[in-house]
């Protein structure tokens, strides 16, 4: 018995220590290899050439924080539930088999908390339920409110997309090796300087649900207010009311259609400082008011300009003379 214990032992002691060595030793080398690597002549002198460009990917970083800080990304909200949690609810049924597997979202304000009809009308008119049951007005006020947002998103999603642009082309010029973008990706940007940007674009997203007395069933619909809904909300608004030349309402009139005129107009250039895309493929262009809508500028092309990043942070709601 003990000769077996010890046969066992010589045997299986070997097998394990394989089997440890198997999944730590690759590891090992793969971080001795990292650590030359970074320590290398040939990674030092990339990053240093290309530590302005990693300087500008920084701001950008920054711009982008400050335009996600700055919005709102928020419209109407639903009055069911809005009480809801003043009482307490409790399924007393004898009969429990399969039951209470959907809750309803009472207190959610971005759900509201309908019969299978709207949430399926819904589906079919999201933009008529949209306004119709979160609160969204048809008035120069409210379209205000939807401008911002649309022009926050726009923003946004530009500034997210040229950070990706970025790094793909910082990557691109350093060109490190496959396996520290395979197990150190993270690692290799902040060795380089880059600081990575967490923002994604928070898409305002309203949903119609339908559960259940028994909570058996449930169906929903959600309405997402990317850029292609902001711009149908502003459609659909501004068939709904007369517009007159008030802030709220010619601010409202600006989509992605139109920006994307702007900047084609204006040859992707900044009317400011002249640089353009052809020159900078990464640069970040963004469409002003030259007059201010604040100050009583009107959403119109010979009012809209081109500008680069930089220049409208500088320029906020200031005039400008190009």
């Amino acid at each position: 018995m003990i000769a077996l214990l010890i046969t066992f032992w010589y045997i299986a002691v070997p097998v394990a220590l394989i089997v440890v060595l198997a999944f730590v030793l690759p590891r090992i080398i793969r971080t001795i290899r990292k650590n030359r690597y970074f320590a290398s002549e040939e990674f030092l002198a990339k990053k240093a050439e290309l530590a302005a460009v990693v300087a500008e990917h920084n701001e950008v970083a920054a711009y982008t924080s400050e335009i996600r800080g700055g919005a709102k990304f928020q419209l109407g909200v639903s009055s069911t539930g809005t009480t809801s949690y003043l009482a307490s609810f409790e399924n007393t049924s004898a009969h429990k088999y399969r039951r209470d597997r959907n809750v309803a979202s009472y207190q959610a304000p971005n759900v509201h908390n309908c019969s299978l009809q709207v949430v399926r009308n819904a589906s079919a008119d999201p933009i008529k339920y949209l306004m119709k049951y979160f609160g969204i007005k048809a008035d120069e006020a409210t379209l205000g409110d939807v401008e911002n947002l649309g022009d926050a998103i726009a923003r946004l999603e530009a500034a997210v997309a040229n950070l990706h642009q970025r790094e793909a082309g910082i990557t691109a010029s350093i060109k490190p090796p496959a396996f520290i973008l395979n197990h150190y990706s993270d690692e290799f940007m902040g060795h380089v300087g880059v600081e990575l940007s967490p923002i994604t674009v928070p898409y305002p997203v309203y949903a119609f649900e339908y559960v259940s007395a028994g909570g058996n069933s449930s169906q929903r619909s959600t309405v997402t207010l990317n850029t292609p809904t902001i711009d149908a909300l502003v459609g659909t608004m501004s068939q709904k009311i007369k517009f007159n030349k008030s802030a709220a309402g010619q601010r409202a009139l600006m989509t992605a259609r139109l920006r994307a005129l702007i900047k084609t107009r204006d040859q992707h250039t900044c009317r400011y400082c002249s640089v353009s895309l052809a020159a900078e493929p990464h640069l970040l262009l963004e469409v002003d008011h030259v007059i201010p809508v604040s100050k009583g500028g009107m959403t119109t092309e010979d009012n809209l300009q081109t500008l680069c990043w930089r220049c409208n942070r500088t320029k906020s709601n200031k005039i400008f003379a190009v």
